[in-house]
């Protein structure tokens, strides 16, 4: 006999339901029943110890539909228990944080796909055209540095968090003594994750070193000398710096570079020039820019 079989008329004298009974009433297969057993999501009111056959009482019905319901929202099964476990408003303020989470990915989504539309139809040589390009020329500078291998939907928090730290530690080094910025020494993306490294020019190399002494060895942490360097680069506000607008800024800057005769003469960067925080959407923040030397060759 499975379990799934009829026992006493799918009901026990206890009060008791069989898998199946509790599967008919839940609107339910019993498969998914065992799933959100061994999940913890809904355990059994009682297991057979001889048979292992499970049973439920009646009342369990409305937790079974909920689990159900979440599920149809794609939600995590660990979103599901944090939801489970809560009450009353507390419960709906968990299932509003993840919705909102829902939307957010969703609103990401349409614009990639946008950006995706246009670049497969050729639009985005338009785009590209949109962006004032230019070089200008960097002297060396010492930084501190924090380095993290990162996925793309990690990024933005990081580069925030990282800077800022940097930014503190700054203070130990002689002062900021110019704009931060953030390398991609390798691609990032939702499969590719760098490394990222976050940049703090400062004033005085003695004092950077000896901080970054005494911060032990943690791998991510470093001083060096970024050597002067001439960069191609496009402004872009920020409203723009959103992934994957900013995509578009990276390409303009290439395709620029491949006209002008110019190659990449090392990994491209973000020079985050402005306060971000005071910032509006419309208002430029951010210089995306690749290091340049004249291709072999070129007139």
């Amino acid at each position: 006999m499975t379990e799934d079989a009829t026992v006493d008329d799918d009901q026990l004298t206890d009060g008791l339901l069989t898998i199946g009974a509790f599967a008919a009433r839940a609107r339910l297969s019993a498969k998914a029943l065992r799933l959100y057993d061994r999940l913890g999501l809904l355990a059994p009111a009682h297991v057979d110890e001889a048979t292992g056959y499970r049973y439920y009482r009646a009342d369990q019905a409305g937790r079974a539909r909920l689990v159900a319901l979440l599920r149809q929202l794609d939600m995590p099964l660990a979103r599901i228990a944090e939801v489970l476990d809560a009450e009353g408003p507390e419960a709906a303020g968990r299932l509003a944080a993840y919705w909102a989470d829902v939307e957010s990915r969703i609103a990401g989504q349409r614009t990639l796909a946008e950006y995706l539309r246009g670049r497969l139809s050729g639009r985005n040589t338009d785009m590209y055209e949109k962006f004032v390009i230019e070089t200008v020329d960097v002297p060396a500078q010492v930084v501190i540095t924090e380095s993290r291998h990162t996925l793309a939907d990690e990024l933005p928090t990081w580069i925030g968090a990282s800077l800022g730290r940097l930014e503190a530690a700054a203070r130990e080094c002689g002062g900021v003594t110019g704009a931060p910025f953030v390398v991609y020494h390798s691609e990032v993306s939702m499969e590719s994750d760098g490394p990222a490294e976050s940049c703090v020019p400062v004033a005085d190399e003695a004092a950077a070193r000896a901080w970054a002494a005494g911060r032990g060895r943690a791998w991510e942490t470093s001083v060096r000398v970024e050597p002067a360097a001439r960069l191609a680069c496009t402004r872009i506000t920020k409203a723009q710096v959103a992934h994957p607008q900013i995509l578009a800024a990276f390409e303009a800057v290439e395709q620029w570079m491949a006209g002008e005769g110019l190659e990449m003469a090392g990994p491209c960067r973000e020079i985050y020039f402005a306060d971000w925080e005071a910032a509006g959407p419309e208002d430029p923040v951010c210089d995306v820019a690749f290091p340049v030397v004249r291709s072999t060759g070129a007139a």
